[in-house]
């Protein structure tokens, strides 16, 4: 317990100095993402994630500290590679169909095929995929992912240790504590992001984690637990393809269409919205750890499903996309406003009093002097 603490803490400190050194470097070699108000925001927090992740559970592991135990070795390689394909496509903007392929394979070699069988291990390498992207589309604004992502590891972690796997508890200890690190800088406003290599290899983590400590159960509460344990990123991603193909845009386009960004149009702060999902990204992961230990029955999970539906369709109202021409229109009229602003005069009204300015006063006073003395 102590050495798992010890684990825990040096991975909190690791990557928040981390953080700290390399958003500088991220700032000049121009791996940033432009948010509200052409905010720069370096793309140099998933880095500091992964590091701090791997560096200490491999150490822990090593040295007997804190050891994994099997397949969490694998797991972690894994995990490192699917980061290293998100800095990729951090630098060089790499499409989907990259990004979707490269997830896949890496939960094809982790799902423990042993346990859930071969028809139930390629639905878990799906959904392992869908997960590991609805992360990445998290990181969008400022403190999201990463809260939902402590708030699922924590609820991940103590699932785990419930079925005495105390390797992967471990592990998703150390990814949790690394994550508060990076909050420390990734709280609004921002100084750094998690990016498609932090996001990527948090969202593979902790979908892996739990079709582990599920494989072998009952498939029905196994899938009430897995969507109540994502449920917002699940959300969101569900809000963001209804909202996108309902208007007819491109499904991989950017846009503020997210939770966060419909959110900040019903008048929530970024810090408001930042409680706000990670309020409820935490409400789903206990009743999915309720009914994992047992102590909430399977039917629960249809109550975060309820919460989904209508968070859903309620946000879905929230106008967020400019209508036709109305970006122009908005550009002409600010324009205008600043032509009249410069070329018309502030007017002055008839009731307020004409003040001489002090040259012409001291001019005159001199004036009316040289008359008396003459």
């Amino acid at each position: 317990m102590l050495y798992g603490i010890a684990a825990a803490t040096s991975a909190l400190f690791l990557a928040a100095v981390l953080a700290a050194l390399l958003r500088v470097p991220a700032l000049r070699v121009g791996l940033i993402d432009r948010r509200q108000r052409q905010r720069r925001v370096a793309l140099s927090g998933g880095v500091a994630v992964v590091l701090a992740t791997c560096l200490v559970a491999v150490v822990g592991n090593w040295t007997g500290i804190a050891p994994l135990g099997d397949g969490m070795g694998a797991l972690l390689a894994a995990g490192g590679g699917l980061a290293a394909l998100g800095l990729i496509a951090d630098v060089w903007r790499l499409k989907t169909r990259f990004l979707v392929a490269g997830t896949a394979v890496a939960a094809a070699c982790v799902v423990p095929y042993g346990d859930t069988g071969v028809a139930a291990g390629v639905v878990a390498v799906g959904w392992i995929t869908c997960v590991a992207l609805a992360f990445r589309s998290l990181d969008h604004a400022d403190g999201v992912a990463g809260t939902v992502a402590v708030v699922t590891a924590f609820g991940a972690a103590v699932c785990a240790a419930a079925e005495v796997m105390d390797g992967l508890a471990v592990l998703l200890s150390v990814l949790a504590a690394a994550l508060t690190g990076f909050l420390m800088h990734n709280w609004p406003p921002a100084r750094v992001a998690l990016g498609g290599c932090g996001a990527l290899f948090a969202g593979f983590l902790l979908a892996v984690a739990a079709v582990t400590f599920r494989a072998g159960q009952d498939a029905a509460a196994g899938a009430g637990v897995l969507f109540a344990l994502t449920a917002v990123a699940t959300a969101d991603a569900a809000l963001v393809l209804l909202a996108r193909r309902a208007a007819g845009r491109p499904l991989r386009r950017r846009a503020p269409d997210h939770l966060a960004h419909r959110l900040r149009r019903l008048g929530l702060t970024p810090q408001g919205v930042t409680v706000v999902v990670g309020a409820a990204a935490f409400a789903g992961v206990l009743v999915g750890a309720l009914v994992h230990t047992g102590w909430a029955g399977a039917h629960a999970a249809l109550w975060v499903a309820g919460g989904v539906l209508v968070v859903v369709l309620g946000l879905w109202r929230v106008p967020v996309y400019a209508r036709p021409g109305e970006g122009a229109v908005r550009g002409r009229n600010r324009a205008r406003r600043q032509h009249v602003s410069v070329v018309q005069p502030p007017r002055r009204s008839a009731e307020s009093p004409v003040r001489t300015p002090r040259r012409m006063a001291s001019s005159q006073v001199s004036g009316s002097l040289r008359v008396r003395n003459g």
